[in-house]
């Protein structure tokens, strides 16, 4: 294993341009299956180019090796085997002293601590950064499974793939919490599994099964009814619900659209200097060229940009034209939203966005998580009700609901944001602010 503590030279190290390695101050919190970042970084800004970095796990034994830039190169021979391809640095942010690590295709195993070492010639410091994983399970399933001698439903819930440990619990139409029977949990290599069981005597109403972790929920409903209870028309009754929801999403886009639509004008001094803003401020794409300066207004990591006008009440409505990109995110964000350094792009930080990155369709509801859509929007609508707290996300074409942040508490104006990734983009199709609604 490399030595990281080094005899040094006294005089050097007294003599010589002195600096902090720092990382976040809270874990690192990432859902089984994204990518992450965790930083680290030199303070004073410093060029770590010539430096070595090292990042190791201290708490596997022998604190084995994740990545190690040396010699301007990764050397990465003697990585953890299941480290192999899922690293890399940023070699053009080495030279502003950011040493983050991007970790791809995150497993519940990547949870715990990670060492960033950096090493000059005379100086070495470094920093600890803690990575929480949750793994988001499968929607729960609820299943008719008989009755009692008093007419009583049996109902069981289960779901799995959870990590850690998820909490199970029913609820009735008003979100009281329901006495369960039976509760089962089991735990393999794909994370936690778990099942309960509740018999229901009451008729005409709605039942919740809500499997969560600290930061996601998922829920499933049966509605029960005063006629005989049958499996084949509890599906039915599930489907109608679901359908129900798609048609109301239609319903608020043919209403509030035509309504609460604005003029969206991007506004090309937020943009990341590498974005390509066009002079009427409704296209924005990647560009190999760079922006001279990186005002203080710019995005200077994230590819993103600013709608020029806010809103700060009321309700407003604009689509944006995804066809043709292979990573995008789209939303709103506070006028003051953080653009500088690595940003989680979440409610807390004033960011209400959706996207599509690495394949997968991405809600930054507190934590970034994924879900499916059956298909692919060409075109998204984005409704906003300050008032109520609501921020929703509509497939144009078919009239459907993509996502929808409830219950918000926005402060100060709110601007339309576009963006385009994470520091590159090689698609270079334009995001379209579409006004032929």
């Amino acid at each position: 294993m490399f030595s990281r503590r080094p005899a040094l030279s006294l005089f050097f190290f007294f003599f010589t341009e002195q600096y902090d390695v720092v990382g976040p101050r809270d874990p690192v919190l990432v859902i089984a299956g994204e990518d992450v970042i965790l930083p680290c970084s030199v303070k004073p800004s410093t060029s770590v180019v010539d430096m070595r970095v090292e990042w190791f796990r201290p708490d596997l034994k022998d604190s084995q090796l994740v990545h190690l830039y040396d010699d301007h190169v990764d050397k990465n021979t003697d990585q953890i085997q299941s480290y192999i391809g899922r690293t890399k640095l940023n070699h053009q942010e080495l030279q502003r002293g950011d040493a983050s690590l991007i970790l791809s295709s995150v497993r519940v195993s990547d949870e715990g601590l990670y060492k960033c070492f950096i090493q000059s010639k005379y100086q070495y410091d470094d920093t600890t950064v803690n990575v929480s994983v949750e793994a988001v399970g499968r929607p729960p399933v609820i299943t008719v499974d008989g009755f009692d001698h008093l007419g009583g439903l049996h109902l069981q819930c289960e779901s799995e793939g959870w990590y850690p440990e998820p909490d199970i619990e029913w609820l009735n139409s008003e979100g009281v919490s329901l006495r369960s029977e039976t509760t089962e949990t089991h735990r393999d290599e794909d994370g936690f599994s778990v099942k309960q069981t509740i018999t229901v005597h009451h008729r005409d109403d709605k039942i919740h099964c809500r499997v969560k972790l600290k930061h996601h929920v998922l829920e499933t409903q049966i509605i029960t009814t005063s006629k005989r209870f049958s499996s084949w028309r509890t599906s039915i009754i599930l489907i109608s619900v679901f359908a129900v929801l798609s048609v109301t999403a239609g319903i608020l886009i043919a209403v509030f659209a035509p309504k609460n639509r604005v003029n969206v004008i991007l506004d090309a001094d937020t943009a990341h200097p590498q974005l390509i803003v066009s002079r009427d401020g409704k296209q924005v794409r990647y560009g190999n060229t760079q922006t001279k300066g990186n005002g203080k207004d710019r995005f200077d990591k994230f590819l993103g940009v600013l709608g020029k006008d806010g809103f700060s009440s009321g309700c407003f409505y604009f689509e944006v034209q995804v066809k043709g990109q292979t990573e995008w995110d789209l939303g709103v964000t506070r006028q003051s939203v953080k653009r500088k350094d690595v940003i989680h792009q979440i409610p807390e930080n004033g960011y209400w966005i959706v996207g599509w990155r690495y394949g997968k369709y991405q809600a930054r509801d507190s934590l970034a998580h994924s879900f499916s859509l059956s298909v692919d929007p060409q075109r998204v609508g984005v409704f906003v009700d300050y008032e109520k707290g609501l921020v929703c996300f509509y497939d144009v074409k078919s009239m459907s609901q993509i996502y929808s942040f409830t219950n918000q508490c926005f402060n100060g104006k709110l601007c339309p944001f576009v963006g385009l990734g994470y520091l590159k983009n090689e698609n270079f199709t334009p995001l379209i602010i579409c006004d032929d609604y």
